[in-house]
C-alpha cells in the first residue's frame, strides 16, 4: 500500500469498519505518521465524504452520515455476504423496488475482482432454493417501508391510504406496532382508528404515508407475528372448523404452521381450529398428520375425510402397471 490514494481509501475501509477511530490507532494500520492521516482525512472531506474529527481525551476520527451514501470499502467476505443477501431477498420476494435489487447486484458486480465475480456468479448459476418464489410479485416501496418502521420505532401516528383486494381505496389512521416478513409479502400491524380494532395491511397496497403528531402505546406483550399468523388462520373461509388432535403441542406446531390453524392444548390432546375454504384440502391436511383426531365440526368434515381415505384405498390397489422393475445396481 505505498502508493498514498491507496492509503486513503484504506482509511475510509477502516473508519467505515468502526465507529471512532484515534489518530494513533489509525497511523500504526496504514504504517504512517499522525500528521498524514490528518492529512488523508482532509482529502475524503474534499470527495464529498463526511469524516468528522472530534477532540478530545476520547476524541478521534469518524464517519458522520451525510445526506448519501458514501464509497463502500468491503473486503472479499463482505461482496460475497452482500451479493449473496440481494440474491436471497429476491428469491423469497424480501426485496421492495424491483430495480433497486437489480441495479444493487449489478453495482457490487461491476466493481468485484475478476476472479471472485467469476466464482459468484457460479454460485449464484448453480444455487437453488426449497422455498417457492411467491407468486405474487407485488413489492412495497421502499419510502413506504422505512416510513412505517420509523414510525413504529418512535410510536408515531401514521395516515395512509390503503388499497383493498377488492380495490377499494380507503383512508386510515394507524398506529403501527410492528412490520412482518411473511410467505413472500409484507405486512403493518397496528390499532386502525377507523375500525377501532388491530389490523394488518399488505404494504404493497399502501400509499402514501404521511406521519402525524400523535403518538400511542403499544400494549404490553404485543406479538406482531403471533398476531398476524392468527389473523391468516381466521381469514372467514366458507367454514370453520375444529379437530382434536391426539399427539402433543410441540408435535402439532411441527407439522402445522401457525398461519394455517389456531393450536391450543386440552387434557385430551391439542384442540385445532381453523377456517377453511376447500374440506378436502382440511381432510388431506388431517391425514397427513400421523395422528389419530376426532373432528369436532363441522359434521361435512368426517364426510371429506371418508372421501379421502376411500380414495388412498383405492389409489392403493392401482397396478404398477405390470412391468417388472429393474433391478437396482449397487451404489459404488
Amino acid at each position: 500500500m505505498s502508493h498514498p490514494a491507496a492509503r486513503v481509501l484504506a482509511l475510509l475501509e477502516l473508519l467505515q469498519a468502526r465507529h471512532r477511530a484515534t489518530a494513533g490507532e489509525l497511523a500504526g494500520r496504514l504504517g504512517v505518521d499522525e500528521r498524514t492521516v490528518r492529512r488523508y482525512a482532509a482529502t475524503l472531506v474534499e470527495l464529498g465524504i463526511p469524516v468528522l474529527a472530534d477532540r478530545g481525551r476520547h476524541g478521534g476520527y469518524r464517519l458522520h452520515p451525510g445526506f448519501k451514501l458514501p464509497p463502500l470499502m468491503l473486503s472479499d467476505d463482505e461482496a460475497v455476504a452482500v451479493l449473496l443477501g440481494l440474491v436471497v431477498a429476491e428469491r423469497v420476494g424480501l426485496a421492495t423496488e424491483l430495480p433497486a435489487t437489480a441495479t444493487a447486484l449489478a453495482k457490487v458486480r461491476r466493481v468485484l475482482p475478476a476472479a471472485l465475480a467469476d466464482r459468484l456468479t457460479a454460485v449464484q448459476e448453480h444455487l437453488g432454493f426449497t422455498l417457492r418464489r411467491p407468486e405474487s410479485q407485488a413489492r412495497p416501496a421502499s419510502g413506504t417501508l422505512l416510513a412505517l418502521a420509523a414510525a413504529a420505532r418512535h410510536r408515531q401516528r401514521v395516515s395512509l391510504d390503503y388499497r383493498s383486494w377488492r380495490g377499494e381505496l380507503s383512508h386510515r389512521e394507524l398506529d403501527p406496532y410492528g412490520l412482518v416478513f411473511h410467505a413472500g409479502r409484507w405486512y403493518v400491524t397496528g390499532h386502525d382508528h377507523r375500525r377501532a380494532e388491530v389490523r394488518t395491511f399488505r404494504l404493497d397496497r399502501i400509499g402514501a404515508v404521511t406521519p402525524g403528531a400523535a403518538t400511542f402505546t403499544v400494549p404490553d406483550g404485543f406479538d406482531a407475528v403471533a398476531w398476524l399468523t392468527r389473523s391468516l388462520a381466521g381469514v372467514p373461509y366458507r367454514h370453520e372448523v375444529e379437530v382434536l388432535l391426539e399427539t402433543d403441542l410441540v408435535a402439532a406446531r411441527r407439522r402445522i404452521p401457525p398461519s394455517v390453524a389456531e393450536l391450543t392444548a386440552s387434557g385430551d390432546g391439542v384442540l385445532l381450529r381453523a377456517r377453511a375454504e376447500s374440506l378436502s384440502g382440511m381432510a388431506a391436511l388431517l391425514a397427513g398428520l400421523g395422528c389419530a383426531f376426532t373432528v369436532r365440526h363441522p359434521e361435512a368434515l368426517r364426510a371429506a375425510v371418508a372421501e379421502h381415505a376411500r380414495l388412498l384405498a383405492e389409489w392403493a390397489t392401482r397396478p404398477a402397471g405390470g412391468q417388472t422393475p429393474s433391478p437396482r445396481r449397487p451404489l459404488d
